[in-house]
């Protein structure tokens, strides 16, 4: 029973440990502002290096795809905010989801 339950508690922690993209569904209905990238501020970019990736390593969601240039899976992004916050250089804008600007 005692290793039971220590399995329970080990598959319970890694799940709340460690984001999954898709575990709650489709979540982009949710959010009301979105995250733009504008790549001509990203120091991942302008250094094509992966010398920065706040923005990847903070998602909550594991929406932010760790590349060159930094891509952000719309499906799944609530629009928390907290890349745009974390982001060093201020390369992400959080824009009214109903305003569609470029980067």
């Amino acid at each position: 029973m005692e290793n039971k339950e220590k399995e329970i508690s080990r598959t319970i922690l890694a799940a709340t440990q460690k984001p999954v993209v898709g575990e709650a569904g489709l979540t982009s209905a949710w959010r009301t502002e979105k995250p733009v990238i504008n790549h001509e501020a990203c120091i991942v970019v302008r250094k094509n290096k992966e010398v920065c990736h706040f923005c990847w390593m903070y998602c909550p969601e594991a929406t932010i795809k760790k590349t060159i240039p930094v891509e952000i899976d719309y499906d799944y992004c609530k629009g928390c905010g907290i890349c745009a916050y974390e982001c060093p250089h201020n390369a992400i804008l959080m824009v009214d989801e109903s305003r569609e600007i470029s980067p």
